[in-house]
């Protein structure tokens, strides 16, 4: 094929492994929250690519650090270190608890990289005795064996042949239940700070603390996967900021790179220290043009003035999101923080979120889901209000042209 040839959707049936069912439509170029399509057909993006377009499409920032890294150096791997690398990792080091940093390529790598260095450090101090997990229901960390294996829905699991073992699943916010199972044999417990694709769920106050507690009684690990929650989508850098328990080992993505893909692990020089030479890696960990990129989006992201403006979007976004359900009355419930939120749907409209993200999709609005119930909005972190209110319209037109 030439490249003056029309890509045609068509192609997707014909050429890609058929494990996703995206629109009909194929966007070609973005600039912050707006995105057109082949036709230049123009659309609000409150998805912001399932939270990774923290800064919106094409922001000068990212286009400037990636084009600049482009004409110096693309690729090492780890048989040396490079600048961005180093600069990345002494920055998220700065910005958080953490100590030491190991790069990836994606949320479920740095979960697995999390889940590996739980199970070192348990053999390596007390034993092969101490090798059990725990994690929640509805939870998600990735699509590897392991971290779909941990995380809190068997239907993704399933049908892969035998899974990795010694995993335990209980409910999340449920003080009782994490007491009932945690016990000296546990090695790790991994945890959203706020559960995103189960349906944007809160932690209760007292719950993460109770968690933290348990943990330090049992001489149990506890991982925090911020892949969706980091970097600023809360309206804290990181969401243990905002909750006052830290975590022993934090994993971030998604907007990490603001759309470059990039993934980390932050820990303790302590606990560091169990990955020598050998025990993991990662050919493109810790590439010079996502850690460029990364670099710039963490100097954004961190102003005050940015994270502040998280927390004044939430409002705008979930004031917005009330009116409309004033009108239409098809939420029970909106909730979550900063700009990971989710509206729930009410009994009249169970089981129709993807009805309404198609909806939306035809009036020129993106949203995304969070299960069958949940409508879900992830858009950039620097989205404008007349942006904001434009979406909004959009969504109001979609939730109409069903009513009807």
């Amino acid at each position: 094929m030439s490249s003056s040839e029309q890509v045609q959707r068509n192609w997707f049936e014909e050429v890609m492994v058929p494990c996703y069912s995206p629109m009909d439509m194929i966007p070609v170029r973005g600039e912050g929250s707006k995105l057109w399509d082949q036709n230049d057909q123009e659309y609000i993006d409150f998805a912001g690519g399932i939270a990774v377009s923290c800064l919106g499409h094409c922001h000068p920032i990212m286009v400037e650090a990636l084009t600049e890294q482009a004409n110096k150096l693309w690729h090492l791997s780890n048989v040396m270190t490079n600048e961005p690398a180093l600069r990345l990792a002494k920055k998220l080091t700065e910005v958080s608890f953490a100590e030491k940093v190991f790069f990836a390529n994606s949320g479920a790598e740095a979960n697995e990289a999390a889940l590996k260095l739980a199970r070192r450090w348990a053999v390596d101090v007390h034993g092969e005795d101490k090798s059990e997990i725990i994690a929640f229901n509805q939870g998600f960390h990735g699509r590897t064996f392991f971290t779909v294996t941990v995380g809190g829905q068997a239907s993704y699991s399933d049908g892969f042949g035998p899974k990795p073992g010694n995993i335990k699943h209980i409910p999340y916010n449920d003080i009782e239940a994490l007491k009932a199972t945690i016990s000296d044999k546990t090695c790790a417990i991994m945890i959203e700070p706020l559960q995103g694709e189960g349906g944007v769920i809160s932690p209760d106050p007292d719950f993460l603390q109770a968690v933290r507690d348990l943990c330090d009684q049992h001489q149990a690990l506890l991982i925090f996967d911020e892949v969706q929650t980091g970097n600023g989508r809360t309206g804290d850098f990181y969401a243990y900021q905002g909750l006052g328990v830290t975590p022993d080992i934090l994993t971030t993505a998604k907007s990490l790179g603001g759309g470059f893909p990039i993934g980390a692990m932050l820990t303790t020089t302590t606990l560091a220290q169990h990955m020598k030479v050998g025990v993991h890696g990662s050919t493109y960990g810790g590439n010079p043009l996502a850690c460029a990129v990364a670099e710039a989006v963490v100097n954004f992201i961190q102003q005050d003035e940015v994270l502040a403006g998280v927390k004044q979007r939430e409002q705008w976004l979930k004031q917005g999101l009330s009116t409309l359900n004033d009108k239409h009355h098809i939420f029970s419930d909106i909730r979550g923080k900063g700009l990971l939120i989710g509206a729930e749907l009410n009994e009249k409209w169970q089981g129709r979120s993807r009805d309404i993200l198609v909806a939306a999709g035809a009036h020129g609005l993106l949203l995304l889901v969070a299960g069958a119930n949940v409508v879900r909005f992830t858009p950039s972190l620097v989205i404008t209000q007349q942006e904001i209110e434009q979406g909004l319209e959009k969504l109001d037109q979609a939730i109409s042209s069903l009513i009807k």
